[in-house]
């Protein structure tokens, strides 16, 4: 999924879904490999994300932590679909808007 938000970055979000949850298999680093590939390079992607209803492997974490990249897990995920507070506003280290907003 691609989508731009309102300072103008762009985002592209893959979904993994896993049947199990969090008691599943985890995310593992090789679904990051391509995330990471094609994000920025085919997508022109400001913010990278990686979201499953499940977990991710320890080195997917730590792909993810390499390249910038940012994952939602399934306790993520359930804090931002209860609305209380946009995605940009519960993930670490967001790039700054791409314009300035017309909200400020």
């Amino acid at each position: 999924m691609k989508a731009t938000d309102p300072q103008g970055r762009r985002w592209v979000i893959q979904c993994k879904r896993r049947k199990d949850g969090w008691s599943g298999s985890a995310v593992g680093a090789p679904d990051l490999y391509v995330l990471n590939g094609t994000g920025r390079q085919v997508h022109n992607g400001d913010v990278l994300v990686m979201l499953t209803n499940g977990r991710f492997s320890q080195p997917a974490v730590e792909f993810a932590s390499s390249q910038h990249l940012h994952l939602v897990d399934r306790h993520l995920l359930a804090q931002w679909a209860s609305g209380s507070r946009p995605l940009w506003e519960l993930l670490r280290a967001v790039p700054p808007p791409r314009k300035q907003s017309s909200l400020s």
